[in-house]
């Protein structure tokens, strides 16, 4: 038996952590259902502010936290490093001094990315101590790291067939599609234990249910919305909200909402559950929701696709290129969502829409059938495999390689 020595990176938000942790699961799975004579042993190195810390603690994975400066757009190569302010300056070089320790420290076999800024570091460390890179696109465009991290990378995968067509034609043979891992609790939950779990009173089961989010990260102005119609909206839905922690020392969303719940009748305040993040309890969630409301970031839509759910999105702008813009589009084209533009987003036009939508329950159920189309349920099988067959390409256990699982090339 030997140790495959996997290294993760990638994090800055819950669209990039998730998918990391969920084929980290996932490779665990594979050893387990397949016995070999191998065993993964992982480090996950990431922002020791970012949500990945949680995370990967939450999966039991070890974490080294680096510094990390956020990249951003120019239409220059030098521009690409650029700081927007002297913080970022001393951070981006002592983050790749701090991610070559870790890399020479942990001597991967391989070294897995899903991006973000503060993947670059680790992905050059890993790049110079000549060990292989596979990295992982979530989203429809791909993001400024990736576009730098794929110049790099062995070998790079993506969630949609359309990302490989942005890509210089010397870059696209590396790319192959698996879809975006998702986390297997998502296909766990339990309509009852949810009813139990949330609080909700069980007389109000006929009513549909709303998940509203803003990610992991929450969305300001989305709660902001909600309170100012929430009594209106719960009284044609149940509501479970996660809206997210702002930075310490700011006004929290959570206490505001608190207090305009706290304003409403005790029958209206048991339809509502408020929380500020979402956990393993993410699959009864699911499973009670009758539209998902919030943000479409990668995770979200990778989500909604998977489990078949309707939804309305209010897309996140300014993102890099409008990429959740790209990705509520996508969904909307077929059928499986209805986008509101954020400038476009107050109270009444939300309250319209959930009205229209709720009073509308075959066209929720055709909704959640289109989304389903564009589900890809084994891409963290397939992921998984595709960084095991690169760790092994370097490293033999006992003379032997696993068996590769077929994966689209788009």
């Amino acid at each position: 038996m030997c140790d495959l020595r996997i290294l993760i990176t990638g994090g800055g938000t819950g669209g990039h952590a998730v998918p990391a942790v969920a084929t980290a699961r996932a490779i665990q799975e594979q050893q387990k259902e397949a016995p070999a004579d191998w065993q993964p042993v992982f480090r996950y190195v990431g922002s020791r502010n970012g949500v990945e810390a949680r995370l990967a603690k939450e999966a039991g994975i070890d974490f080294a936290g680096i510094e990390s400066g956020k990249l951003r757009r120019s239409r220059s190569l030098l521009g690409l490093f650029q700081w927007a302010n002297i913080t970022d300056a001393f951070r981006i070089p002592v983050g790749i001094v701090q991610a070559l320790a870790e890399v020479y420290k942990f001597r991967p076999d391989v070294l897995f990315s899903t991006g973000g800024y503060v993947s670059v570091p680790p992905v050059i460390a890993a790049w110079l101590q000549r060990r292989p890179i596979l990295a992982h696109e979530q989203t429809v465009q791909i993001g400024l790291a990736n576009r730098i991290i794929a110049r790099f990378a062995t070998r790079m995968a993506v969630t949609f067939p359309e990302s490989i067509d942005e890509l210089p034609p010397g870059l696209r043979k590396k790319f192959f599609v698996t879809g975006n891992p998702i986390r297997p609790v998502l296909f766990t939950g339990d309509l009852d234990r949810a009813v139990e779990r949330f609080g909700f009173d069980p007389a109000d089961n006929d009513l549909p249910t709303l998940y509203i989010t803003g990610g992991a990260q929450g969305s300001r102005i989305i709660n902001r919305v909600v309170e100012e119609r929430l009594g209106d909206i719960l009284a044609i839905a149940r509501v479970i909200h996660q809206c997210g922690q702002q930075p310490a020392g700011g006004e929290q969303d959570y206490d505001r909402l608190t207090q305009a719940a706290e304003k409403l009748s005790p029958q209206l305040q048991r339809r509502y559950h408020l929380t500020r993040f979402v956990g393993d309890e993410i699959g009864d969630v699911y499973a009670l929701a009758s539209l998902i409301v919030g943000r479409s970031g990668a995770g979200t839509v990778t989500e909604v696709c998977a489990l078949g759910k309707p939804a309305l999105f209010v897309p996140l702008v300014p993102t890099g290129g409008d990429e959740q813009t790209r990705n509520a589009r996508r969904l909307e084209e077929i059928g499986a969502a209805v986008v509101i533009k954020q400038d476009q987003l107050d109270g009444s036009r939300l309250l319209a829409k959930l009205t229209e939508l709720l009073s509308d329950r075959p066209k929720l159920e055709k909704m959640g059938d289109a989304a389903r189309t564009l589900a890809r349920p084994n891409a963290a099988k397939d992921l998984a495999q595709a960084v095991v067959d690169l760790a092994l390409s370097r490293k033999k256990c006992a003379g032997k390689t696993a068996a590769a699982a077929p994966i689209s090339s788009g």
